[in-house]
């Protein structure tokens, strides 16, 4: 009945509901930033790292048998790790991470001075490292303009996601693949200045690998039709801000099955090639790290008469897609984000595809089969967060990382939501922030043996 009721609904009235949410949501995030600031200011002052009126930061509103028990690093508008009860166990002096990840032994990795270059798009300054007490132990920032121009993402050496994977710890010296802003001017593309997307990668020391990819270079490459063209050429990003491809997501491939079992017919899968996914276009792509070409993709078109779009239907607005490490559960999987909302470009611009619910889709690569996916349908949405009636739906942002038991923990950042699941799609852990203006990029699940300390007393994931 649920679902009938919500496919009644015209697209126009679809996206007027959309565009109203969307409205709300910025504008309780503009009420509530003055307050987060202040909440940060807080907790930095106390010696331990946080607040000394409260140990608690959101609440846990599910823990079940079958968690992957370690900690949980979130990136809101300051990194904030939390055990599995939700207590605080520590708070870093830095704000708005996109996104932060932390390394062996308590170092974290994340950007600072946070540059507004567009409706929807922004980068940072400085890259930096940090110990556990806060203390830079490496930065960048010469990228362009005395500035690194870092967003949404960035890999360092010996880890290909980001995220614990057996076996592929992060280089704590090792190269740092960036993903990065670059304004451009692109007649055959728009009549617009383009914010464009790079990649580049330096060394320790910030030196230049000579590594660099572009994306307007690969444009022909794409698969665009002439009306996502034409949409593109007159109004690319969002109200013309020029962010034309929004690529929100880098990583390396890693090893893999694919590549191990034939490297000839399997070449786009070598572990040095990069995958990507483009919110504004709906596309995932692998590039090669060789030659700087897609090798592979899927969209932007997932029309049913191609094969992958008929497997695995529209995907929308589309966040951190990414090859599941060697030695997780689903090793070789592609896992993605489907945010839905509205993307893709139509006419003048206009948003091609809508969607007023979000998915996670975990799918093979080669057949395009999806081996698991998880969704909840339900009328309501703004109200509650979380629960049987609550739809899973975050229209921006947003993430998955699978866990060495088999579980993904799913963040739904528009929501300041955070819960595991299993491979049968039940909640088994469940975090909501203080209140929705606390929006999540990105949450990671931390392996015990990497926090100082391990204050929870968890047991080891290398030991299990």
């Amino acid at each position: 009945m649920k679902v009938f009721l919500l496919k009644r609904l015209s697209k126009r009235k679809q996206k007027n509901i959309f565009v109203v949410c969307v409205i709300m949501s910025t504008l309780f995030s503009f009420y509530f930033s003055f307050y987060d600031n202040k909440t940060a200011q807080g907790f930095q002052s106390s010696p331990n790292g946080f607040s000394s009126l409260e140990n608690t930061y959101g609440h846990i509103t599910v823990q079940t048998e079958g968690c992957c028990e370690g900690y949980t690093l979130l990136s809101t508008y300051f990194p904030i790790l939390i055990d599995m009860n939700g207590t605080l166990i520590h708070i870093w002096k830095s704000f708005v991470p996109q996104p932060v990840k932390m390394l062996p032994g308590g170092s974290i990795i994340l950007g600072s001075g946070m540059k507004v270059c567009g409706f929807s798009c922004s980068d940072v300054t400085v890259l930096k490292q940090l110990d556990w007490n806060g203390t830079v132990t490496w930065s960048y920032k010469n990228w362009e303009n005395g500035r690194a121009r870092q967003h949404h993402d960035f890999e360092r050496e010996g880890n290909p996601v980001g995220y614990y994977a057996p076996g592929q710890d992060f280089n704590d010296q090792g190269k740092t693949l960036v993903l990065a802003h670059q304004r451009i001017v692109n007649t055959s593309i728009s009549i617009w200045k383009l914010t464009d997307d790079v990649i580049y990668e330096i060394d320790w020391n910030g030196t230049s690998t000579g590594f660099e990819w572009h994306a307007s270079d690969h444009f022909n490459q794409m698969g665009f039709d002439n009306t996502t063209k034409h949409g593109m050429f007159v109004n690319p990003g969002i109200l013309c801000d020029g962010d034309i491809f929004h690529i929100n997501s880098m990583s390396l491939l890693g090893d893999n099955q694919w590549y191990s079992l034939d490297p000839i017919n399997y070449s786009f899968f070598n572990p040095e090639n990069i995958i990507i996914s483009s919110r504004n276009t709906n596309i995932i792509a692998i590039i090669s790290k060789q030659t700087g070409d897609i090798v592979w993709k899927v969209g932007p078109d997932y029309s049913s008469d191609s094969e992958y779009g008929s497997k695995l239907g529209q995907i929308i607005g589309l966040h951190h897609a990414h090859m599941i490490p060697q030695g997780l559960p689903g090793e070789g999987n592609i896992l993605v984000f489907d945010n839905g909302g509205w993307a893709g470009y139509g006419y003048f611009g206009m948003p091609r595809h809508i969607r007023l619910w979000s998915r996670v889709i975990e799918f093979n690569p080669v057949t395009y089969d999806i081996v698991w996916q998880y969704s909840h349908l339900a009328l309501n949405w703004w109200i509650p967060r979380s629960g049987e009636n609550h739809r899973f739906f975050s229209y921006y942002i947003s993430s998955a990382q699978r866990l060495p038991n088999g579980n993904t923990l799913i963040t739904e950042g528009a929501n300041g939501r955070v819960f595991e699941v299993t491979n049968t799609s039940e909640i088994v852990w469940e975090y909501v922030a203080p209140t929705r203006a606390q929006q999540l990029y990105r949450a990671y699940r931390i392996p015990p043996e990497w926090v100082p300390g391990n204050p929870s007393g968890y047991e080891f994931w290398g030991e299990k």
